[in-house]
């Protein structure tokens, strides 16, 4: 190595160890040391708004108002009652309502936006549309008011899960995305789990993620965050891969839901904007002025002028015009109101990022995960680690036995050595994707973690042991292939030394256990063709 060489190497592990040292990183600091690849650039094709110059209104505060709603692949009820809004009874949600809601209401306005992110619901919605419908969703992402964020089929665990389930999860939303929309999710959003993996984190940058979006932590760390103004950023996991894995990070400043006192959504409590002064209880000069304060303490703790605000909650936006109508009326008079002093409009993270990128100010730094998590004095969110061990295994389980599934007939279809494979791959494609979509489904927050109900387990159980019973179906083809494997893995390692025989595992030993685990749940015994529903009438009286 030339001694220039030497010098050019001391130099560059002198500046890493300085920036460590330093635990502070800017956007366009993290921009020249992150690959090009997975660096923090800023979004294209999304129109933005142009702002006030800050630095000539030092007392003028910008407010990004996201609009979104988090739709949970089961929790109370099952993933197809939220989806229908069946059993009432039990609550009254109804996703399908959601997106025939909000798209029209986009689409009147351009200056509306609206975020979407369990591609679990969506694909079935999608699927049941019109083309004229979907050339409005369609019309809409292209234009920016829509974005799908995470993007994967639900917001997965990130305490219980496996990492190879919770990035098939992602994979197969990101699939529908790319193959539906050409699109590509920009954004993590987790707002739900109850606690957040470094892991996770280092996941998404590897995704292409280029910021992190959550609400779930400790009650007393956020408390110093919000007197540190540290609830935004840069988390660097502590991975072999080091700063290439480094990722902008906001923490939300009220959970994942509307300013206090603003929910306006058909199930909300809040009351509306009253704008008609002719009327009985004019309240927008007053309704304003507490929502312009709400946000000049969040402005207190927090180091932008840019603040970002969710503003929705739990499968909220049925109604969508009702959400929008009255914050169009708080907006409306903010604007026309100077002494107020603030900008205020809909926006999307992508559009929050673009704002605060050119900014470029200085962020604290963190390795570790956010676990665990606690949101009073000893009520530590634990329990979950352990809950229902049994539907934790199976999860499990059923996730080594699709890997085993794939490798076998991955290798079966590339190396030309199952016939059967090579003329019915569509029919055991659409067996596996059906084991697929049962096994995206347990990843969910609220499945893999045990915290559903107790009828909300049994059928995710249900649907589990539907997609293992659609593999069975093409079991012959997977065994035969399975058989050649294990006698290629077996006998061309058996030696003979002194009289006896000694077998050893060839350098892809690894695929063992997952072969026989396989070869094991194909040949169980077919279970019924019809499975029994859980009475969710009873689960509702032990419930009360």
């Amino acid at each position: 190595m030339k001694p220039s060489s030497s010098f050019t190497l001391l130099f560059l592990l002198f500046a890493t160890f300085s920036f460590l040292q330093a635990h502070s990183i800017g956007f366009k600091g993290l921009n020249s040391i992150r690959s090009f690849h997975h660096k923090l650039h800023k979004t294209h094709d999304i129109p933005t708004h142009n702002l006030t110059n800050n630095t000539n209104a030092l007392n003028k505060i910008n407010i990004r108002m996201i609009p979104h709603t988090h739709d949970d692949i089961g929790w109370l009820k099952t993933v197809d009652q939220y989806y229908y809004d069946s059993e009432k009874q039990i609550t009254n949600k109804g996703v399908q309502y959601i997106m025939d809601s909000v798209f029209p209401v986009l689409n009147m306005d351009p200056n509306k936006r609206f975020i979407y992110v369990e591609m679990g619901f969506f694909e079935r919605w999608w699927k049941e549309q019109d083309q004229n419908t979907q050339d409005v969703v369609r019309k809409l992402l292209k234009s920016g008011q829509l974005e799908f964020i995470n993007g994967g089929y639900c917001m997965n665990d990130e305490a219980s899960v496996y990492y190879e389930d919770a990035i098939d999860q992602m994979y197969l939303g990101h699939q529908f995305l790319l193959d539906t929309f050409n699109v590509a999710p920009t954004v993590g959003w987790h707002i739900d789990p109850f606690g957040h993996a470094s892991a996770q984190a280092a996941l998404f940058a590897q995704m292409g993620f280029k910021a992190f979006y959550f609400s779930r932590i400790d009650y007393q760390d956020k408390a110093k965050r919000l007197s540190d103004k540290a609830m935004e950023m840069v988390w660097i996991p502590e991975t072999s891969q080091g700063i290439e894995n480094a990722m902008f990070t906001h923490v939300n400043y009220n959970h994942y839901s509307n300013p206090t006192g603003f929910d306006f959504d058909i199930v909300g409590k809040d009351n509306p904007i009253q704008d008609d002064i002719e009327l009985e209880g004019y309240d927008v000069p007053e309704r304003a002025a507490d929502f312009v304060n709400y946000f000049r303490t969040m402005q207190s703790q927090y180091i932008s002028p840019d603040l970002f605000h969710t503003a929705g909650g739990d499968f909220e936006y049925m109604a969508a015009h009702m959400n929008f109508k009255n914050y169009d009326k708080l907006f409306k008079y903010i604007r026309n109101t100077p002494s107020l002093n603030a900008n205020v409009f809909y926006n999307t993270p992508s559009e929050y990022l673009n704002a605060i990128y050119p900014q470029n100010i200085k962020y604290p730094t963190k390795t570790d995960d956010f676990f665990p998590y606690a949101d009073a004095d000893s009520a530590y969110w634990t329990g979950y680690f352990t809950s229902r061990v049994a539907f934790k295994g199976l999860v499990r389980r059923s996730g080594e036995f699709l890997q085993a599934v794939r490798k076998l007939v991955t290798q079966g279809i590339w190396d030309k050595s199952s016939q059967y494979l090579l003329s019915n791959y569509l029919t055991v494609n659409q067996a596996i994707y059906k084991l697929e979509d049962a096994m995206a489904m347990g990843q969910h927050h609220d499945a893999v973690t045990g915290t559903e109900k107790q009828a909300v387990a049994e059928d995710y159980k249900l649907h589990i042991t539907r997609g293992i019973d659609a593999v069975k179906q093409v079991k012959s083809a997977i065994f035969l292939l399975l058989i050649t494997l294990l006698g290629c893995l077996v006998s061309s390692v058996t030696r003979k030394s002194k009289g006896r025989s000694r077998t050893f595992w060839t350098p892809i030993r690894y695929l063992q256990s997952q072969y026989l685990c396989c070869f094991l749940l194909c040949y169980l015994p077919k279970p019924p063709q019809e499975y029994p529903r859980p009475s969710y009438h009873l689960q509702l009286r032990k419930s009360s």
